[in-house]
């Protein structure tokens, strides 16, 4: 989680978080790094009433970005 805060600067699709991280696999990304980050508020969709839209993108939350400057 702490690499996608990391490089989470800008509203971001999947793919390009993804790219970002240098990951290839969605089930492991999404299990590993989207859903902990997105359950503990670090994280948040852009498009919350349609969470699984094809135009979906992810920002940082206050959290996400207090716990980026602590780095």
């Amino acid at each position: 989680m702490e690499r996608l805060i990391s490089i989470l600067s800008k509203e971001m699709n999947r793919q390009e978080i993804q790219l970002m991280l240098n990951l290839l696999d969605r089930m492991n990304f999404m299990a590993n790094y989207l859903n902990p980050a997105l359950a503990n508020n670090v994280v948040e969709m852009a498009i919350t009433d349609k969470p699984n839209s094809r135009l979906q993108k992810y920002h940082l939350t206050k959290k996400g970005v207090i716990i980026k400057q602590r780095k």
